[in-house]
C-alpha cells in the first residue's frame, strides 16, 4: 500500500514479478468465489432480515468482496510492472478504496463482537437492541466511519514521473503522512481489535462458566467448543494478517526500516497476508459452520443442477430432429422437477433453520422458551 516503496530503490530485485501474480491470482478467484458463496447463501434466505448476525456477516461479505475487485488486480501492478498506468483517477480511487474496506471489515468485525456476546450473555434481555433495524443502522454508521477515515487517501496518492515512468505514491508531507498512517494504524487495528478482543475474552470466559439449564451438560460443552473456536479462528485471522502491514509502517516511521531484499520480501509478505485476509472469512465459515456447509452444498446443486438443465435442452433439441419430441420431452420435464423439487428444500431449510449461521436463534413461529439456550453454532 505503501507504493512508494516499490520505485527506483527496489526495481533490480523482482521476486515479486513470479510471486505477486499466482498469490494475488489465488486471493482474487478464492475471494470473489467465496465471498460471492456467502452472498448468495444469506440473500436467499428470508430469515436473515430476522438475524443481526447474518445481516453483519453479510456486510463483511460486501466489504471483502469490494477490496476484492477493486483493489487487488490494481494493486498487483505495483509489484509486476515499472510505474502505475491507469491514470490519477484510479490512482486515488483504488488506495481510497483500500483503506475504506479495510475500516468497513475492522468496525464491522468488533461490532460482531460485541453482537456475539449480548447474543450469548444476555439472549433475552438483548433482545430489544439486537434486531435489524438497529443492525441496519449500526452498518450505516460503520460505512460513514469508514468514508470518514478513509476520504484523506483521495489526496494522499498523486500520479508523478520518475524518470519519464509514471507511478502512484503519497506526496503529502512528511509530518502528515505521519500523522495519517499512525491514526490508521489506532482507529483501523488498535482499537477495534481491542474492542473485539475484549468482547470475545468475555464471551469466552462467560461459554466456559456458565451452564445452560436447558440443554444437557454434553450440549452444552458442544456448543461451548464451537462458538470459541469460531471466536478465536476469526480473531486470531484478522490480528494476524493485517499485523505485518502496520508493523511495515511503524518501523518505516519510528524505527529502521532500509530500502534491501529483505524489507523488500518483508513488505512484499505483508501485502500479501493484509489482502489475503479478504479471502479466509467464507473459508472459515464452511469449516467451522455446518449450517453454511449445508447452504454452500444446495447453492451448489441449484447451480449444477440449471446448467444440467441447460446442457440437457441442447440435448432434446438433437434427439427431436432425429427421432422424434416425446424422449426428450420427458427428459426435460424429469429435470424441471428435480431441479424444483432441490430449490424448494433449500427455501424450507432457510425458513427453519433460523439463518445460514446457525447461531441458535429459533423460527419467529415457536414458543418463545426456544431461544433461552447456549448457540449450537457460529
Amino acid at each position: 500500500m505503501t507504493a512508494s516503496w516499490n520505485t527506483s530503490e527496489t526495481q533490480d530485485v523482482k521476486p515479486g514479478g513470479i510471486i505477486v501474480p499466482v498469490v494475488f491470482s489465488l486471493i482474487f478467484f478464492l475471494g470473489t468465489v467465496g465471498n460471492g458463496l456467502v452472498l448468495a447463501v444469506l440473500l436467499r434466505n428470508d430469515q436473515m432480515k430476522y438475524n443481526t448476525t447474518n445481516l453483519f456477516i453479510l456486510n463483511l461479505g460486501v466489504a471483502d468482496l469490494c477490496f476484492i475487485v477493486f483493489c487487488v488486480p490494481f494493486q498487483a501492478t505495483i509489484y509486476t510492472l515499472d510505474g502505475w498506468l491507469f491514470g490519477a483517477f484510479m490512482c486515488k480511487a483504488v488506495h481510497f478504496f483500500i483503506y475504506l474496506t479495510m475500516y468497513a471489515s475492522s468496525f464491522t468485525l468488533a461490532t460482531v463482537s460485541v453482537d456475539r456476546y449480548l447474543a450469548i450473555r444476555y439472549p433475552l434481555k438483548s433482545r430489544d437492541i439486537r434486531t435489524s433495524r438497529n443492525a441496519l443502522i449500526a452498518i450505516a454508521v460503520i460505512w460513514a466511519m469508514s468514508i470518514l477515515f478513509a476520504g484523506p487517501y483521495l489526496s494522499y496518492y498523486q500520479i508523478i514521473h520518475y524518470n519519464k515512468v509514471p507511478i502512484c505514491i503519497p506526496t503529502w508531507e512528511h509530518s502528515r503522512r505521519k500523522i495519517m498512517d499512525v491514526s490508521t494504524f489506532v482507529f483501523g487495528y488498535l482499537i477495534p481489535v481491542g474492542i473485539l478482543s475484549l468482547a470475545y475474552a468475555r464471551t469466552i470466559k462467560f461459554l466456559w462458566t456458565s451452564v445452560d439449564p436447558i440443554e444437557t451438560i454434553s450440549e452444552s460443552k458442544k456448543a461451548k467448543r464451537k462458538v470459541t473456536k469460531m471466536i478465536i479462528i476469526v480473531a486470531v485471522l484478522f490480528c494476524i494478517c493485517w499485523l505485518p502491514h502496520h508493523v511495515v509502517i511503524l518501523c518505516f516511521w519510528f524505527g529502521h526500516f532500509p530500502f534491501n531484499k529483505a524489507t523488500y520480501a518483508f513488505r512484499l509478505i505483508s501485502h500479501c497476508m493484509s489482502y489475503a485476509n479478504s479471502c479466509l472469512n467464507p473459508i472459515v465459515y464452511a469449516l467451522i459452520s455446518k449450517h453454511f456447509r449445508k447452504k454452500f452444498k444446495q447453492v451448489f446443486t441449484c447451480m449444477l443442477k440449471k446448467n444440467k438443465k441447460a446442457s440437457n435442452k441442447v440435448h432434446v433439441v438433437n434427439v427431436t430432429n432425429a427421432v422424434g419430441f416425446y424422449g426428450g420431452n420427458t427428459e426435460v420435464t424429469q429435470i424441471q422437477e428435480e431441479n424444483a423439487r432441490v430449490c424448494q428444500a433449500l427455501q424450507e431449510d432457510a425458513d427453519t433453520a433460523g439463518g445460514p449461521i446457525g447461531d441458535g436463534t429459533s423460527p419467529k413461529n415457536e414458543p418463545p422458551y426456544k431461544d433461552i439456550h447456549l448457540p449450537q453454532d457460529v
